[in-house]
């Protein structure tokens, strides 16, 4: 099942089922208005949203109408919890690289995890507003999924059960505040702005065997400025997969249904120490930063600039016969 929020001038927009070529939809406020509120009664709506997804895609609605991606917010413009993990350690050994700082063995055992602004995204076609350039601009692609209610001190096999959809993310970073803030031993907040979700989440069954309970085996598709810039396999180098990553948000306390996890910054190591950039053969990348440490591993210095006002990114997943799955990111930056 395909799920998209239209804009209607509400803070929730309105919840409409999506065909699997994302070419049509329908709206359902009968059976929820938005996707928080079906997200509140899933174990009911759920079925009723099914019946409509199916007859949507058997030509069988009167009241079907054009899905237009431009018209969507983030699925959820508004979550009571986002918390963004790290579980693409070679992401994060790179940028410990480039700064010569060790790794600490236990970011391969404990999950990296912050709780980032969840009180309003933006939307998936919508300008990234930021107000200066000096604040190091970049992009993070990354996947995420959506929870039912998550008990405290959840098993990953709890946790596991709980995963209701799947989205795609543009966790916007801000990297030239990030240093200030960490050196202060409390955590990002300026230096990450609202993220982005793509215009449609799936229910995971629409993976197919591309989900394995854990992990999307498939490519994360980026081009910047309309040249291609990543394509690096979600499914690999995951070290910590979504059940574990729920499992550790919810260790010390519970999940609200509609909480979003994320699953950081994709990235493969593609038998290399850094990787390899897709003009050079490679995957490429998923954020600017990972080219700019392996420049300063390399050369002692970064070459790649942050992105500029008029930059755009573009993310994609395609299914294995081409089919978009989520919808694209498509965004230009803008000055605030």
């Amino acid at each position: 099942m395909k799920l998209a929020t239209l804009k209607n001038n509400t803070r929730d927009g309105l919840l409409v089922v999506v065909n699997k070529q994302l070419t049509k939809c329908v709206a359902v406020p009968e059976i929820a208005e938005h996707l928080q509120q079906a997200l509140d009664h899933w174990d009911r709506v759920e079925p009723q949203l099914n019946e409509v997804y199916t007859a949507l895609n058997e030509g069988e609605l009167v009241n079907e109408m054009d899905f237009d991606q431009e018209l969507c917010e983030s699925p959820l413009p508004r979550a009571y919890q986002w918390a963004d993990g790290s579980a693409y350690v070679n992401h994060v050994e790179l940028v410990r690289k480039a700064r010569g700082a060790e790794m600490p063995p236990s970011f391969w055992t404990d999950p990296l995890m912050y709780q980032g602004g969840s009180d309003e995204f933006i939307g998936p076609r919508d300008d990234i507003p930021v107000a200066s350039e000096e604040w190091g601009i970049d992009f993070e692609g990354e996947v995420a999924v959506i929870t039912d209610d998550v008990p405290m001190g959840a098993s990953a096999e709890q946790a596991a059960s709980a995963i209701k959809l799947l989205m795609l993310v543009n966790d916007v970073s801000l990297r030239g505040l990030i240093p200030n803030e960490l050196a202060k031993g409390f955590g990002f907040f300026q230096s990450k702005p609202s993220s982005v979700f793509s215009p449609v989440a799936v229910t995971p069954d629409e993976l197919g065997d591309a989900w394995d309970g854990g992990k999307v085996n498939l490519p994360l598709l980026s081009h910047y400025n309309n040249e291609p810039f990543g394509c690096p396999n979600a499914g690999v180098d995951m070290t910590f997969e979504f059940p574990e990553l729920v499992a550790h948000a919810a260790k010390t306390r519970p999940l609200s249904a509609g909480a979003i996890i994320g699953s950081g910054t994709v990235s493969n190591k593609q038998g290399t120490d850094f990787g390899t950039a897709i003009s050079e053969g490679g995957v490429g990348y998923s954020c600017i930063a990972e080219v700019r440490m392996i420049e300063t591993i390399r050369d002692g210095k970064p070459s790649t600039r942050f992105m500029k006002f008029g930059d755009r990114i573009k993310m994609e997943m395609l299914d294995a016969n081409g089919q978009s799955i989520f919808g694209s990111i498509d965004q230009q930056v803008v000055k605030y």
